[in-house]
């Protein structure tokens, strides 16, 4: 599949974005949720760096480019009802801004053990 037949599958919002999950290919930890345009989409075919709509500065950014964390995308995926979209990548260095290894490093819940 080419990028524009991605985007012609994928239901942008009325912003003109998807969101994004982000998973790791090696032990498929989600490491991070964001937005992308089908500018983003197209860079991210084209560079095999997952690209991404920064919705605060309004710009498309690469994830890694001032960090050197780069994502090698590996494969991308949407879901069934094409309204959200998949990176499988190859984590160089931590996703999160905050130096974490994924942006979900706190826990809210946790089953205990025993419980039903």
């Amino acid at each position: 599949m080419t990028a524009d037949e991605l985007i012609e599958q994928v239901k942008f919002n009325e912003a003109g974005l998807v969101p994004v999950v982000t998973q790791d290919v090696t032990d498929n930890a989600v490491l991070m949720v964001a937005w992308a345009n089908a500018e983003a989409i197209r860079n991210t075919f084209a560079s095999g760096h997952a690209s991404y709509w920064s919705r605060s500065r309004n710009t498309l950014w690469i994830k890694g480019e001032t960090s050197g964390h780069f994502q090698d995308v590996e494969e991308i995926r949407y879901d069934c009802d094409g309204d959200t979209i998949l990176y499988r990548v190859r984590q160089k260095g931590p996703a999160c801004h905050t130096g974490e290894r994924t942006c979900f490093y706190r826990s809210a819940y946790r089953r205990e053990e025993g419980n039903a």
